[in-house]
Formats: structure tokens, C-alpha cells, sequence
């Protein structure tokens, strides 16, 4: 008779194995249940009418939502898996289903409405920036130290912000929840890349969260920031478990209910593990499909011209006749790495 010592759950690395292999075995388990429900409420996706001809007739009717999928995933393996009473951990949910919120609002009035316009994009922005606001504060009055940022590439020198912390923490929550959103067009492309860039944040969390490492690698040294590593994990399985039925051609589409959350979380982890300067690199896709998209609108509003075929940037390389799947894998293998390449940072230190 085989039998499991308990104190195995001690270990991070036996945790965070599981929460990987948990949430993916539901993900994929209840998934199929979980699309023909979406299908019997009719639950589809809105396309822009103003977007790539192929999608109108390829990505009409095709399920939405399906964040909700992720979320489920996710949270049945934090549950199980973590310890309770864990700050970061109750911070990292809060942040997850808070603009879970957001986005779920987002595609109820897309729904009801039937268009691709949904919640107003100043009352969207609003309530983002709130809810931003109000995690980074919590964060900076329960422990000061995240205002001294990491410079990456720089051994033992901190950036510190103090107060104004806040400021810098909300406007990277914000700008990682529009900018995946923004990335979310084609089957795929944004939880594709979400799935890398977690993956890296779970590395860089684990090694924070071991005072061994953090000292032999000279990066800050964060108590009670295991139970995040558990989350990213959670996160990681779930994505890849999505990605089962998001690959091309996709049977359901993560909707605002996803993207927005994920984005959102993305920017979380970055910040608790003082590695939020790092965002740019390993989310660099997700940063360019977001300055794409400003970019056009400055450049047309300014001279009246446009910069790109289309925007987000996916849609001009799909104008310019690049097949979706090949524009899909080339930027995850961009996006992979830059990631391999944020990593490195964490030995590499030239100053």
C-alpha cells in the first residue's frame, strides 16, 4: 500500500507541481461541459464589424466567457494547495476575481447589447484605476519595503519610491489588464503568452520566497511570498488547460472575464516580487500590442493618418497577409524569449 507522507505539503516545489497538474486536469476535464454550456445560453462572441474580414464568417458564434473556465481552475487548486492566512495570497485573489468583476461586466453588456462595445471605456478605465488603487495601497501600508523597486542588472541598489509607490503599482495593474485584453484577438496569441510570462514570474517568486537563493542571487529576500508561487502555478495549468480549446481553430474565446484578470494578476506578481521593471521585457508583446494601439489612435487623431493597417498590431500582420497561426507561434516564441532573457537578470549583474 502506497502511502503519501504529509509533510510533503510543506514543500513549495511538491505544491506548486500539484497546483500545475490540478488546475490543467480540470481545465481540460470540465471543459467540453463548460463550452456546450456557454452554447446552449448562447453565449457567443460579438466580432468587430470593423475587424479582418476572415474573423466575421471564422470566429462568429464561437463561445465567450470562457475566463470563467480559468478562474474555476484556478481557484480549486489555491484552495486545496496553500496555506491559509496568507496576505499576498488574499491580495492575489482579490486582484483576480476584483477585476474578474470588471470584465464579467464588460461581456454581460456585449451580450445584451450584441455588439462589440460594452462597458463604456471611461467607466471601464474608472473602475480599474479604483480597484488598482486600492491594492496598491493595502500593499504599500502593509509592508513599506515595496516602494524600493529593483533596478535590474544592478547588484543591491533599490530605487525608493516611498509613497509614491502607489502611483506606480496601479498604473502597472492597469496597463497589464488593458494590454493583454488588447492582445486577446487572435485563438490563442494572449493566453499563450500569458502562459510564458507566469511561468517566469513563478521562477522569479520561488526565488524570492527561499532565503537561500535570494541571498546567493542578491535579489530581495520576501516572507510570505510562497503561497503567490502556488497561485502562479494554479495559473500556469489553467492557461495551458485553456490553450486546449483557445488554439486555432478556437472553440471558445476567454472574453473580458479573462483577459482583463489575467492582465491584471500578471502586473500583481510582478510588483509583490520587486520585479515589476522586468514586466516590460517578459511582457513585452503584450506592451507593444498595447503602444500599437496608441500609437494609431495619436497618429490619426494628430495628422489623420494611420500608422498600422490595423491595430492592435496582430491585425496589421494579419492584413499583410501573414496566416494567423504563424503570427500566433512567432510571437510566442518572441515572447519566450525574452522571458529566457528576463531570467538571466537574475544572475547577471553588471554593476
Amino acid at each position: 500500500m502506497v502511502s503519501i507522507n504529509p509533510n510533503f505539503f510543506r514543500y513549495i516545489t511538491f505544491r506548486t507541481s500539484y497546483a500545475i497538474i490540478l488546475s490543467l486536469i480540470l481545465s481540460i476535464a470540465f471543459g467540453n461541459i463548460f463550452i456546450k454550456m456557454l452554447k446552449k445560453m448562447k453565449i457567443s462572441q460579438i466580432v468587430r464589424e470593423d475587424g479582418p474580414k476572415s474573423h466575421i464568417t471564422e470566429k462568429k458564434d464561437v463561445p465567450t466567457m470562457g475566463g470563467l473556465l480559468i478562474l474555476f481552475s484556478v481557484i480549486i487548486p489555491v484552495l486545496l494547495l496553500t496555506i491559509p492566512y496568507n496576505f499576498y495570497l488574499y491580495m492575489g485573489l482579490f486582484t483576480l476575481f476584483g477585476f474578474g468583476l470588471i470584465g464579467f461586466a464588460d461581456d454581460f453588456l456585449k451580450l445584451r447589447g450584441k455588439s462589440s462595445k460594452g462597458l463604456k471605456g471611461k467607466y471601464k478605465f474608472t473602475l480599474q484605476s479604483l480597484t488598482a488603487l486600492l491594492i496598491s495601497t493595502i500593499l504599500y501600508i502593509h509592508d513599506e519595503s515595496l516602494g524600493m523597486v529593483v533596478i535590474p542588472f544592478v547588484k543591491n541598489y533599490y530605487l525608493d519610491l516611498g509613497p509614491y509607490f502607489i502611483f506606480l503599482a496601479s498604473f502597472i495593474i492597469v496597463g497589464s489588464s488593458n494590454a493583454v485584453n488588447l492582445t486577446d484577438g487572435l485563438d490563442g496569441l494572449a493566453i499563450g503568452i500569458f502562459a510564458i510570462s507566469i511561468m517566469g514570474y513563478l521562477i522569479f517568486s520561488y526565488a524570492s520566497s527561499n532565503y537561500k537563493f535570494a541571498n546567493y542571487l542578491s535579489i530581495p529576500y520576501i516572507k510570505n511570498i510562497g503561497e503567490v508561487v502556488i497561485l502562479c502555478a494554479a495559473l500556469l495549468g489553467a492557461s495551458i488547460g485553456f490553450l486546449w480549446f483557445n488554439s486555432y481553430p478556437a472553440s471558445v474565446f476567454m472574453g473580458d472575464v479573462g483577459s482583463i484578470p489575467l492582465g491584471a494578476i500578471l502586473g500583481y506578481v510582478a510588483i509583490v516580487s520587486r520585479q515589476e521593471i522586468l514586466l516590460v521585457i517578459i511582457g513585452f508583446i503584450f506592451v507593444l500590442e498595447a503602444l500599437s494601439v496608441i500609437f494609431q489612435v495619436g497618429s490619426y487623431k494628430l495628422r489623420g493618418k494611420r500608422i498600422f493597417k490595423m491595430a492592435p498590431i496582430h491585425h496589421h500582420f494579419e492584413m499583410e497577409g501573414i496566416p494567423e497561426t504563424k503570427i500566433v507561434i512567432r510571437l510566442w516564441i518572441i515572447s519566450l524569449i525574452l522571458t529566457i532573457f528576463a531570467l538571466s537578470t537574475l544572475k547577471l549583474r553588471i554593476f
